[in-house]
């Protein structure tokens, strides 16, 4: 079971965020989805919302890479810690491309319920990544 969790977080980094599947995304993410990371009340709290979410992202990041450094699972959450490599193509939070290769750590804990991702709380290391942006 918790291989198995693993590998629902490794599939939805993998071949959703980095290779844009979106039968990935419908498997491997629930109806109820829950992002406990969004603003309170956020639209982008839900399952609807986290795609809006990584279309975001790609417009700004096309070339998005995610690197798994580990996974540690335990009952129904899995919790990883992975790098994300990218090119600045798009506009991201009003900054207008730079065509900068830009890398930020990412920390997520996922709560798995039937077979797919419920809930998220995480981390993201976006002062580097604005930093990198906005570096002259």
């Amino acid at each position: 079971m918790l291989e198995q969790n693993k590998e629902i977080v490794s599939r939805f980094n993998y071949e959703f965020i980095q290779g844009r599947n979106l039968q990935v995304f419908e498997e491997t993410v629930h109806a109820e989805f829950i992002n406990h990371t969004a603003p309170p009340n956020s639209a982008n709290a839900s399952k609807e919302g986290l795609l809006q979410f990584m279309e975001i992202m790609r417009k700004a990041f096309p070339d998005l890479e995610v690197e798994i450094h580990m996974q540690i699972a335990e009952g129904d959450l899995v919790t990883t810690y992975k790098t994300f490599r990218a090119t600045h193509k798009g506009t991201f939070m009003g900054i207008e491309p730079t065509n900068k290769r830009v890398t930020f750590d990412v920390m997520d804990i996922i709560r798995i319920k039937d077979g797919q991702t419920i809930e998220h709380w995480g981390i993201r290391d976006s002062s580097s990544l604005l930093q990198q942006l906005t570096a002259r």
